[in-house]
């Protein structure tokens, strides 16, 4: 039977197991299969590798599925499903599974309700006023809390409800650290690197040091159990989640999760092949699995029942976890049409509810260039909130990523003020840009500012503070400072979405244990990983000056204007020659006219060059808010005449009083 051209693969009901204390529903899409029995293990969730305690048929249902109704309660029973394909019988978890034993290997039965902390139905997410509004802190639940001097509980460190507990600090300091420290650095977003089900982790062995990135998709469905306090009970890893995402919401921080739909761990035997052999991954022309994301498959998204399991697990995280963003790792990997069926399905429950992803692929693909969500053709999402992150900005600011050598605009090469003029207006269509002389686009690949995430640094490559070491080693540490604060002056000024790695702000390193700079530390130990809270003691004028910046963005919607017609009508780029005679300065005007604000005009200036700048204003009455030492929305000083003189390697903003 060929699944792709058939009636079997457009089935549009329910999947998974459907619990009620009276009996539990289980429906699987296997239209291939000769036959399929339902196993079930009892409810130990220690007793992991036990065989079936009952083997149960299930019946042939419309469109390919197979289901059973189980008529008492089932509230905790493992189970898989048994499915013979071409005469083998194989084990197979549950693709829909909501609930999880040990290691991801059993489904379990579940009454979701009961999983839910006190009062999570009253949970309210943080208001957002529009998607430029986000200001998103990407971190690793591992690193948040694993390291020794985060002042959290022992038994918390590396789980979800590290970000649950108040009032830690530093031990023997009064540096805060946890959840009170994200609330007093102002960002609005926290990022979570993958926190569904993945397989690297072995979640049986909670005392054996391991560590992984959690790019290794197993179960779409449910939480991983490294992260919570009991991973052999299928319940708490979801309370443990819904608890953390309750008490982000409360501290006024909105939670976007990291979703990998471009492949899975593994490719012949994942759950979904063995359900359904070769239809949910892509192959080649020979009909091996293609490799478009360089882990050895990728999902065929653009295949009706590839697509529903993806939006059904989208939907899913944003009503039962209250999920408020979704990251998509590779996003280039997914066709356009999934990614406006989310979009539009995420409209329904809650529009401000954002959505982004990498605007690339991991290798080459069968999927229709035309069809692939690259950067490129982002501009097809029309007025949609769908966003890439700007590998533009990413590294014309410091310097290409896997070039170690190669310096960036902060940290001394020249001719890239047009790349950072194409950051300034979040990717979108301006006068006064060279579009030629932008790094990678030579055109606004943003059709709005919302489509754009401005980045320098992820969890992907060397640290910003690694690469400013790596290119210039040569300048004393005041200097790397220097270009540090102003690479975040650039991001947290531009127009569009800002994003920084967790503990950007705080000169995040990872060394290891020979003294060399890890750029994919993805399985390296916690010695590496985890976030050094010393170092918010340490280097507290950095810290401080990202907070006064992001006060400054949230202060003035100039700086995130909702459109690219607000950006032109409003933003003007001062001239080199007429404003200013210094080359690689780049200075822009904002005149706001909304009537909301509490200024009518801004003027920013970067100076990237190893010597001060002179620039005319060509009116009087200049406050400055950010200089090379402070940032913030305090005046530092007054200009007295229509002029400034901008120091070396760092930014100014002005505001007309």
């Amino acid at each position: 039977m060929n699944l792709l051209d058939n009636d079997y693969n457009n089935y549009t009901g329910k999947l998974g197991a459907e619990y009620s204390k009276e009996s539990t529903k289980f429906v699987l899409w296997a239209p291939n299969a000769n036959n399929v029995r339902l196993a079930l293990f009892g409810d130990d969730g220690k007793n992991y590798t036990n065989a079936p305690v009952e083997i149960l048929d299930m019946n042939r249902g419309a469109q390919g599925t197979w289901n059973i109704e189980v008529k008492r309660d089932l509230k905790g029973e493992f189970y898989n499903y048994l499915v013979t394909n071409s005469g083998n019988e194989r084990e197979v978890t549950d693709p829909y599974a909501k609930a999880l034993g040990v290691n991801g290997n059993r489904g379990m039965v579940i009454n979701l309700r009961e999983t839910d902390p006190v009062d999570f139905h009253k949970d309210e997410k943080p208001e957002l006023s529009s998607a430029v509004g986000s200001i998103i802190y990407e971190v690793h639940v591992r690193d948040f809390s694993a390291n020794e001097n985060s002042g959290i509980k022992p038994e918390r460190k590396g789980k979800f409800i590290a970000f649950c507990e108040y009032g830690t600090t530093v031990p023997g300091r009064y540096t805060k650290t946890g959840i009170d420290y994200l609330r007093e650095l102002g960002v609005t977003h926290i990022h979570l690197l993958p926190a569904f089900d993945y397989e690297t982790v072995d979640e049986s062995k909670p005392d054996v040091p391991q560590y992984n990135w959690g790019y290794d998709p197993k179960n779409y469905f449910a939480p991983e159990g490294s992260y919570s306090t009991n991973p052999f009970s299928g319940e708490k890893r979801i309370n443990e989640f819904k608890e953390m995402v309750k008490c982000l919401h409360k501290s006024g921080l909105r939670v976007v999760m990291d979703m990998v739909y471009n492949h899975t761990y593994r490719s012949y035997e994942s759950n979904l092949n063995l359900a359904v052999p070769g239809y949910y991954y892509r192959q080649d022309s020979n009909g091996n699995f293609s490799n478009g994301s360089g882990c050895g498959n990728e999902l065929a998204s653009e295949r009706y029942m590839v697509r529903k399991l993806i939006v059904d697990s989208v939907v899913y995280w944003a009503k039962e976890y209250h999920i408020d963003g979704f990251r998509f790792d590779l996003m280039g990997l997914h066709d356009i049409e999934t990614m406006k069926l989310i979009r539009t399905e995420l409209d329904k429950i809650d529009p401000t509810i954002i959505m982004y992803g990498e605007g690339w692929t991991g290798g080459l693909s069968p999927l229709n260039g035309e069809d692939s969500s690259v950067k490129q053709n982002i501009f097809k999402f029309d007025k949609m909130q769908i966003a890439a992150f700007s590998d533009d900005t990413r590294d014309s600011v410091k310097g290409h990523v896997f070039n170690i050598n190669e310096r960036g605009y902060i940290n001394g090469r020249i001719g890239l003020e047009e790349s950072i003029k194409f950051c300034v207006v979040g990717a979108t269509g301006q006068k006064g840009i060279n579009y030629d002389k932008v790094m990678y686009s030579h055109w606004a690949w943003a059709n709005e500012p919302y489509q754009c995430i401005n980045y320098i640094s992820a969890h992907d490559n060397y640290t910003l503070w690694d690469k400013l070491h790596m290119t210039n080693e040569d300048s004393s540490l005041q200097k790397r400072k220097n270009m540090n604060k102003l690479a975040a002056a650039i991001v947290l000024t531009s127009q569009g979405i800002p994003f920084f790695q967790a503990g950007e702000e705080f000169l995040r390193t990872k060394k290891n244990e020979d003294g060399s700079f890890n750029h994919d530390s993805y399985n390296a130990p916690d010695s590496v990983n985890s976030l050094n809270w010393d170092s918010v003691h340490e280097y507290e004028e950095i810290v401080n000056y990202y907070k006064g910046l992001i006060k400054l963005r949230k202060k003035y919607r100039a700086f995130r204007m909702n459109s690219s017609e607000e950006i032109k009508k409003n933003l003007i780029f001062l001239e080199y020659g007429e404003d200013f005679y210094k080359e690689n300065v780049v200075a822009y005007k904002i005149e706001d006219n909304s009537g909301k604000n509490l200024s009518n005009t801004i003027v920013v200036i970067f100076n990237p060059n190893d010597e001060e700048a002179f620039v005319e204003l060509k009116e009087c009455g200049w406050s400055v808010l950010v200089n090379k030492e402070r940032a913030g929305v305090d005046e530092i000083y007054a200009i007295a005449g229509n002029n400034v003189t901008v120091p070396s390697k760092c930014a100014h903003v002005l505001i007309k009083k």
